[in-house]
């Protein structure tokens, strides 16, 4: 049997529509392309027949009426919705109408029964097949379902699944990232006018989240990509710390958390649900097909040659979908000057103390977000010189430090804290640092290493400095390997400081309602000048009376006193007694004194500490 090319342009030569020579020609620049052209298509580049006079012979050979697509300026989108994009796309086809249990369908070849018998099939109606040109059906088609018909989709994904990073140049965030990129950098982002960009996505949404079944993110992408990074943007202007992306039942919320606060900054329709969420786990390098098990991940943004910006990406399955939470790591915006953490002066020569020190433990304790990371990343830079050996086990690496040795945790290969710890041993180190100490071989190895000539940094999770020490007894570390090797224990939380562009004073507070909030015999020295302040609301804070966040810390060091009863197996609640007699100050207290000098509220105090 032969081709069908050739029978119809037989048929074209002999109703004198082209000649022989130019059959020929056409058949040799479609080899040349190695069949991926249709004959038709090719006469009609090659301006050997106007498309119109095909499609009038065309319809005349099948016998079914030819249509002029420009005439379809508005096709319901429930009829789209009909046929998928994998039918669209794998046999050229655009349902234009229905009438009853029929639909009309515009197809470059209405001969083509296994198309026939698809659209069938998937659509459940009768189909009634009408002829349209190549270059009208494919504008349409992009019109439409807003992808190509290539194949290039798929070739564009694999393309952002290699890709190592993003680029994002300054956009509507100029004035707060000003000289981070340039205008060549990439396509500018608007973060102002999340509106209008939620509209652009909504023409074409269905065809995302029917191609999203196949793998794959198609041309739609390109409003996606605009909204995930006006988001990612966005929180970075406003200085959020994460991203809260979470799809309910009616809505598709994005959320902030800024200063400690989550603060919802928009409602999304749930139609960009799947597209946005596939667009963050392909640039986080996640599997966009896997919906059913959790996935952590890391987007590395470049603002330009001068900053970087990484992603710490979670994305966990939830009743309504996948729900995304990203945490920004700004390498910028990291603290790492010990003496700009807020330590007074006591707490600062305890610590200095401590670093001073050739061998021995320092512990810094909190929950998830209290600063941890940055109080340790701190101690490590003061230590840091060319004259010492640092090395770190994180899970995860939150920022790269240039002279300092870090490893990756990786508990699924067997690279536990504990196995890090031991490598670390044989690699000549000076100073270790633990991401956290979470079980008992990994503290025990921690505490030999500081009793054998070493300087170990570790975190834990515990509520304050005391119950540190009963935490690594009930792991079942001996009491007198703690009480010889733990020379200081850190404890923090965060709280959010007054706005300095609305602040004034606050009559309210007295010092007889701070000593009713647990203020201690240092405060009643404090309460002489003291100066209580509150933030009344701006533009600056957004109205919220707050901007930006402190720490607040109980800096314990282990004295002989405590050695002592850390031995005979003392109760948390001795040890704090202990504690508060030795001058120590507690978290409750460092905030009162806070109060005193006017940067924070009393209410943020009792927020996060509990009076002892």
């Amino acid at each position: 049997m032969p081709p069908v090319t050739d029978k119809l342009g037989k048929l074209l030569i002999t109703a004198n529509l082209i000649t022989e020579k130019q059959l020929n020609e056409a058949l040799a620049a479609m080899k040349q392309s190695k069949g991926s052209t249709r004959l038709g298509s090719t006469l009609v580049k090659m301006g050997y027949i106007p498309e119109e006079k095909l499609l009038q012979f065309l319809s005349q050979q099948f016998r079914v009426p030819a249509v002029d697509l420009k005439m379809y300026q508005h096709i319901d989108p429930a009829i789209i919705k009909l046929v998928p994009l994998e039918l669209v796309k794998k046999h050229m086809v655009l349902p234009l109408r229905r009438v009853g249990a029929t639909v009309t369908v515009a197809m470059l070849d209405p001969t083509n029964m296994v198309a026939l018998d698809d659209l069938k099939f998937r659509t459940n109606y009768t189909i009634e097949p009408v002829i349209a040109s190549e270059s009208a059906l494919i504008e349409a088609i992009k019109k439409y379902y807003g992808a190509g018909v290539t194949g290039g989709a798929a070739q564009a994904s694999a393309a952002i699944l290699q890709a190592k990073d993003y680029t994002i140049p300054e956009g509507g965030a100029a004035d707060e990232l000003a000289d981070l990129g340039n205008a060549d950098a990439g396509p500018i982002v608007d973060v102002e006018d999340f509106d209008k960009t939620v509209g652009d996505v909504l023409d074409s949404v269905e065809v995302a989240e029917t191609d999203q079944d196949l793998g794959m993110i198609t041309e739609v992408e390109a409003p996606i990509i605009k909204l995930v990074n006006g988001i990612m943007v966005n929180a970075m202007k406003v200085g959020a710390s994460d991203i809260h992306v979470e799809p309910y039942e009616t809505v598709f919320r994005i959320r902030y958390r800024i200063d400690g606060d989550l603060q919802t900054v928009m409602n999304l329709p749930l139609k960009v649900k799947n597209s946005l969420i596939s667009r963050i786990k392909i640039m986080a390098k996640l599997d966009i097909a896997e919906r059913r098990l959790p996935q952590d991940g890391r987007i590395k943004l470049k603002l330009g040659p001068k900053r970087d910006i990484d992603f710490r990406v979670s994305v966990l399955p939830t009743l309504f979908g996948e729900k995304a939470v990203l945490r920004l790591l700004d390498k910028a915006n990291i603290q790492v000057d010990k003496d700009k953490l807020g330590f007074d002066k006591k707490q600062g020569a305890d610590i200095n103390a401590a670093l001073a020190m050739p061998y021995g433990m320092i512990l810094v304790t909190g929950p998830t977000g209290s600063g941890k990371t940055t109080t340790l990343y701190s101690c490590l830079q003061a230590l840091n010189t060319p004259d010492v050996n640092i090395s770190t086990a994180e899970d995860p690496v939150e920022f790269n430090f240039m002279g300092i040795n870090q490893v990756l945790v990786q508990p699924d290969i067997g690279l536990t804290f504990a196995a890090c710890l031991k490598s670390f041993l044989r690699q000549d180190p000076d100073i270790i640092l633990i991401g956290e100490i979470r079980d008992f071989e990994t503290g025990e190895i921690a505490i030999k290493a500081a009793m054998t000539g070493h300087l170990v940094l570790a975190s834990v999770h515990t509520n304050d400095a005391p119950s540190t020490i009963n935490r690594l007894l009930n792991m079942g570390i001996e009491p007198f390997l703690v009480a010889s090797s733990v020379i200081l224990v850190i404890a923090q939380r965060l709280c959010r400081s007054i706005c300095k562009d609305c602040k004034v004073p606050d009559p309210t507070v007295t010092p007889e309602i701070l000593r009713m909030a647990g203020a201690s015999k240092t405060n009643e020295e404090e309460f002489a000048n003291m100066t209580p302040m509150k933030g009344k609301g701006c533009a600056t804070c957004n109205n919220k009376g707050y901007k930006g966040r402190l720490a607040l810390y109980q800096i314990m060091p282990v004295s002989e006193d405590i050695r002592l009863a850390i031995l005979r197996g003392a109760s948390t609640d001795e040890l704090r007694k202990m504690t508060i007699e030795q001058g120590v100050k507690t978290i409750r207290t460092s905030g009162i004194t806070k109060v005193c000098q006017g940067i924070t509220t009393l209410k943020e105090i009792e927020g996060v500490s509990i009076a002892e």
